[in-house]
């Protein structure tokens, strides 16, 4: 049994989408693990006074609404008066211990798959300033509200060890906890990475969230970034993500087949990299 918590401040404007992206977000923990999520309780932090009760009640049917789908009971939750809204789960999913991923799983001359593109916190960014058009706020919409499901059915089935999710740490915030975890070095072909659409004209145009410095921190000295990696890449690098993708370890001869299964649910599932023996760093960038 795995127990995991969630919740952070709308990214989206439609209080029933940042629902259901919220409870999304909160389960991607027990699904990276290969795990079954069976029961959530709510966390909420919503303003007595000056906003309408009925966003609330929006977001809250949104949560809903993913729970019942992925067949999770809400037991109940909590709630505090405050005036920034927050909404996520405390989620508990059940985990066979002998299918088990974890971040402690890759292995030197395994390949790293990502499942889901990059770039949700440039373009959640990009809609508070009304600078994200509406094919790139679509598409991250579309991501952020595919579920991990079938990619935690995908471990177990191909016996996967090595995973974790991409959320608030970034893409090179997690892969450096994998790696290190994994006691080795992980190296990431910049050029192969999925994006989402506009996120590097976004990145481009200066667009950065608010994690991307402590992200950078996080990271720090660890890592090996060439000169031919642009700035804008970098961002989206560093970028928080919402619901993000799995980065996922597997044997290169696992590789194909794992790519056409992930890939009937998340198109954009792509070789992103390799795991070598650890070397100076824990992670290089290519």
């Amino acid at each position: 049994m795995v127990q995991t918590v969630d919740f952070f401040t709308p990214i989206v404007d439609d209080p029933f989408d940042y629902g259901r992206i919220a409870a999304l977000n909160s389960i991607n923990d027990v699904w990276a693990m290969g795990g079954r999520p069976i029961t959530a309780l709510a966390i909420t932090c919503f303003p007595k006074k000056g906003t309408d009760l009925s966003i609330l009640a929006e977001i809250m049917r949104g949560g809903l609404d993913v729970l019942t789908n992925n067949q999770i009971v809400l037991l109940g939750g909590h709630s505090v008066d405050n005036q920034q809204i927050m909404f996520g789960y405390a989620v508990t999913g059940l985990i066979d211990p002998n299918t088990v991923a974890t971040n402690s799983g890759a292995r030197a001359g395994d390949v790293i798959i990502l499942t889901k593109p990059l770039g949700t916190g440039i373009i959640s960014t990009a809609i508070k300033f009304a600078k994200a058009d509406e094919e790139a706020a679509a598409h991250s919409l579309q991501v952020m509200l595919t579920p991990g499901r079938e990619a935690a059915s995908a471990l177990v089935d191909f016996g996967i060890k090595g995973a974790t999710d991409v959320t608030g740490f970034g893409l090179l915030g997690h892969a450096l906890e994998m790696a290190r975890a994994s006691k080795a070095t992980i190296e990431i072909d910049s050029t192969a990475l999925p994006l989402l659409t506009g996120a590097l004209e976004l990145s481009r145009a200066g667009v950065k969230t608010g994690g991307d410095k402590s992200n950078r921190e996080y990271v720090g000295e660890d890592i090996a970034i060439a000169a031919a990696v642009s700035a804008e890449m970098g961002n989206l690098l560093y970028d928080p993500q919402t619901a993000g993708g799995l980065l996922i370890s597997t044997p290169r001869e696992r590789a194909d087949d794992l790519l056409t299964r992930l890939r009937m649910h998340y198109p954009q599932a792509t070789v992103i990299g390799r795991v070598i023996e650890h070397d100076r760093h824990s992670l290089i960038v290519k």
